[in-house]
């Protein structure tokens, strides 16, 4: 089993990274083609249990049907990354404003550790009201595991805007090499206001809240480690 889903993340991958060389492809030719990098959270987090860093970007080339996607997040302390993560996926739009994804996952080793790797698939778009929604499903030698996300833009002024945001993680079944249980592993829930000084540079402070839940409670606890952590955040938005 576990060779057949190592042979669907490999397939998947290559699957995005020839929508990278289709894109290129359709340049040459002259077809009109995108591009797009964005950091939508690079931010120093101050609680209770010290100081991390958090990161969260995404980017992506092609046209208005099919891209190829990069998605990456992950948080560090004391000079070293605790967890990271990286995607590469293909993109097609299926309705106006959604997008299907189909790729890869590689959560990255740290420290003791082990590195993990899923086939990844997602559904990216805005749901009713401007939600702007991203929620994937991956499937690996683990068994299953889910990701979604949701956020909000409430406009205050032209520049100034409010951002709540929420992130659930779910596992299939356990995996004790990383501490994680199975059903709801942690939620974290955001509150940040942004300063656009441009469009593509935008400062914001705000406040995040994070959890653990189940199994992966009981593991923080047996280790010492916090379950709830409450954090005052400062950080900025880049767009390229």
């Amino acid at each position: 089993m576990s060779a057949t889903i190592y042979r669907g993340v490999f397939q998947a991958g290559c699957l995005a990274a020839l929508a990278v060389a289709a894109t290129a492809q359709a340049h040459e030719m002259g077809h009109d083609y995108f591009s797009a990098v964005m950091l939508d959270r690079l931010e120093a987090r101050n609680g209770s249990n010290g100081h991390t860093t958090y990161w969260e970007g995404q980017g992506w080339i092609g046209g208005d049907l099919d891209k190829a996607w990069f998605k990456t997040q992950g948080d560090a302390a004391q000079g070293r990354v605790q967890t990271a993560d990286a995607q590469l996926l293909y993109s097609r739009a299926i309705a106006p404003f959604w997008d299907a994804q189909i790729g890869a996952r590689h959560d990255f080793q740290s420290g003791s550790l082990p590195s993990r790797d899923w086939l990844a698939l997602a559904l990216k778009g805005l749901a009713p009201y401007n939600f702007d929604v991203d929620a994937s499903a991956y499937f690996g030698s683990q068994g299953a595991a889910a990701r979604i996300k949701a956020s909000y833009t409430l406009l205050l002024t032209q520049r100034l805007a409010l951002l709540p945001e929420a992130e659930a993680n779910l596992y299939g079944k356990p995996d004790p090499q990383r501490a994680l249980g199975s059903g709801l592993s942690s939620l974290d829930l955001g509150l940040r206001l942004k300063y656009e000084i441009r469009r593509e540079f935008a400062p914001y402070l705000g406040v995040t809240w994070s959890g653990k839940y189940g199994a992966t409670a009981d593991s923080a606890r047996a280790t010492g480690a916090p379950v709830h952590q409450l954090f005052l955040v400062a950080g900025v938005r880049l767009w390229w």
